[in-house]
């Protein structure tokens, strides 16, 4: 498991390859003009990267969540902005592939697969945040439709992306009343909210997803009446995983920068690399991050096996590396003094992107909530 096979060193090097010539260089500009990149996801797309773990009967590549967080890690030295959005488009793939029928496979999942169509997750809404279950976006059944009526919040994608997945409560029975629904763009009753500015992950858009008196055909419900809680939830688990393979990535790219920087840099006559508590610090980045890179990586092994911890595995290694992936950026730039504050740099960037990723996908206090609730279960189970 702490041994890539030579498959996985040949996926590594073929998508750092694909980010150091096609995201890199265009990073810096896709962030100062607020640029989405829909040309060169389609070119991820192409090489495999919009199913990664979706099966290849409909177009994914049918790999493990091992060999998803060793490509969004890639993904994001070169860009953490670009490697969430591509983290998150799989989940919502894997969602539809994991509950959908085949219709619905039949009908979403290659164009996903290829990213000609992209795929956006809307759960948050605007005054629920963490408290999912309280969601209040609103499904009534309509003969052989359904109609939507609410508003998602911080929604990735929205206004780009041609496919919605949306939970919506269908009964007044908390989180057993949530049902999830698939909303093509172009729906009459749909429509968005401003661009978001925001700190960071500037290369992609960040809007309101509004439905109101939306239709949508019986067909486009996915999974039965009241699962959507729990898809919603099974879907989190892997995004959790990807997300903080995400965070390691511009965690580690922060570190390489770190360590090139003092090695240039002279004072008092030699090199700063040379100062042996700047070498601590160098010390500390590179054991926290291969420490929640191991965490990433057993969290990964979890899930492709579905072992009864995955939850719990996934909460912490997405709190863990999360955390660490800002540190090491966030130490970076102490460790560039004031050239870490100018963009040129790249620091400032990374820790601007990193920073949300301690919020999205569960806050980091849910995931300590979680791992705690789990751990007080587990001592009354013994």
């Amino acid at each position: 498991m702490f041994e890539l096979t030579e498959e996985q060193q040949a996926i590594t090097e073929m998508v750092s390859d694909f980010a150091t010539e096609h995201i890199a260089p265009q990073a810096a500009a896709w962030d100062r003009d607020h640029h989405f990149p829909i040309d060169v996801l389609a070119e991820a797309g192409s090489l495999g990267m919009g199913g990664i773990y979706v099966r290849e009967e409909f177009g994914g590549s049918g790999m493990s969540r091992l060999d998803a967080a060793l490509i969004f890690e890639e993904l994001a030295k070169a860009d953490p902005t670009i490697a969430a959005y591509i983290s998150i488009h799989n989940m919502v793939v894997w969602m539809i592939d994991k509950f959908g029928n085949d219709e619905q496979r039949a009908a979403w999942v290659p164009q996903l697969c290829t990213m000609d169509m992209l795929g956006s997750y809307c759960l948050t809404e605007p005054g629920v945040g963490s408290d999912a279950a309280a969601l209040s976006t609103r499904a009534v059944r309509d003969g052989d439709s359904y109609v939507l009526n609410g508003t998602k919040q911080f929604i990735s994608g929205a206004g780009s992306s041609g496919l919605y997945l949306v939970m919506a409560r269908t009964a007044d029975t908390g989180s057993a009343g949530i049902t999830a629904f698939l909303v093509p763009d172009g729906t009459p009753g749909l429509s968005f909210g401003a661009l978001e500015a925001k700190m960071g992950w500037n290369a992609q858009p960040t809007r309101q997803v509004v439905m109101d008196n939306l239709r949508i055909p019986v067909d486009n419900r996915l999974g039965e009446e009241g699962t959507g809680f729990g898809i919603a939830m099974r879907g989190l688990n892997g995004g959790r995983v990807n997300i903080g393979a995400c965070s390691i990535g511009g965690g580690q790219a922060a570190l390489d920068k770190s360590i090139a920087y003092l090695k240039e840099r002279e004072a008092f006559g030699k090199p700063l690399i040379a100062q042996q508590s700047l070498l601590f610090a160098i010390a500390d980045m590179e054991t926290e991050l291969e420490t929640a890179r191991t965490m990433i990586w057993r969290a990964a092994d979890a899930l492709d096996r579905g072992t009864a911890d995955t939850v719990r595995l996934c909460a912490m290694a997405k709190r863990v590396a999360t955390d660490a992936g800002f540190n090491a950026a966030n130490t970076a730039l102490q460790l560039h003094g004031g050239y870490g504050y100018l963009s040129e740099y790249g620091i400032e960037k990374i820790v601007r992107d990193l920073r949300v990723h301690q919020i999205l996908e569960g806050s980091n206090e849910i995931m300590r909530l979680v791992i705690g609730r789990l751990a007080v279960e587990r001592q009354v189970r013994r």
